[in-house]
């Protein structure tokens, strides 16, 4: 019990830091929006029960609408057609949702280009600085572009949104022990990953693999290059295909 003792300890004393890396849930929170014929999700709505009323006299209390991939949320394999055997969101382990993360940052390329995508060679020059990819781990892709946060319509630019290579996310599916990628966008796929080949190939490859995607992060410029804790809490939707979730980093 000492080592928890000592954690309690540092986090108490602040020599640990909890980062909160969770995008606000509200009526603007940017969504996902496909083209016609397909579906789409609902954006956050809080619709009130009682507040210190006649519906309610001594409790305030309100029921939400939304859909298990609004604001930051996780995607569980189930979520894509090449993981339809694997997890729904209830089905992760525990022990999966508290893990090591690595911070992959590409503001400055991203800030040039929104369509820039990472690529293998981005990851192993990071590797060769860094370190291995850390195994049963995540890998935060920092593009900036969680400071388009609180705009829908820049968040969106128009389908321009950096994303991952095709052979990269291959890659990270099939020769990385990561369990996961997290991003600052809508999806873990660039926004023009429709027209790639195969289209979407983080969730193709990634999902497929049994791994994870976490997106609409923030405040990954607070964390190190290595070393932080990742605290990821979905809520365990029976068969569902992800969950909005707080994500919280120990650094």
């Amino acid at each position: 019990m000492s080592l928890l003792s000592d954690l309690a300890g540092a986090i108490a004393s602040g020599s640990v830091e909890i980062v909160d890396l969770t995008a606000p849930l509200h009526a603007k929170t940017p969504i996902l929006a496909l083209p016609e014929p397909f579906g789409n999700t609902w954006p956050f709505e809080l619709v009130e029960i009682s507040r210190y009323d006649a519906r309610g006299p001594a409790w305030y209390w309100n029921n939400i609408r939304t859909g298990e991939h609004t604001g930051t949320h996780l995607d569980a394999p189930v979520h894509w057609v090449t993981g339809q055997r694997s997890e729904d969101v209830s089905q992760v382990p525990p022990r999966k949702l508290v893990a090591p993360a690595v911070v992959l940052d590409a503001t400055e390329r991203v800030a040039a280009d929104p369509d820039h995508l990472l690529s293998i060679d981005d990851v192993t020059a990071w590797e060769s600085e860094h370190g291995p990819l850390p195994e049963g781990g995540w890998l935060l892709y920092r593009t900036g572009w969680d400071s388009r946060g609180e705009d829908p319509d820049a968040f969106a630019n128009g389908g321009r949104t950096p994303g991952i290579a095709v052979d990269c996310a291959r890659w990270l599916a099939e020769e990385r022990p990561i369990i996961g990628l997290g991003v600052e966008t809508v999806g873990t796929d660039a926004g023009a990953a429709h027209s790639f080949d195969p289209p979407f190939p983080c969730h193709t490859h990634l999902l497929g693999a049994g791994k994870y995607g976490l997106t609409q992060l923030r405040n990954l410029a607070r964390l190190p290059a290595r070393g932080a804790v990742l605290v990821v809490a979905p809520l365990p939707i029976v068969h569902g295909s992800g969950s909005p979730c707080r994500v919280l980093a120990l650094i």
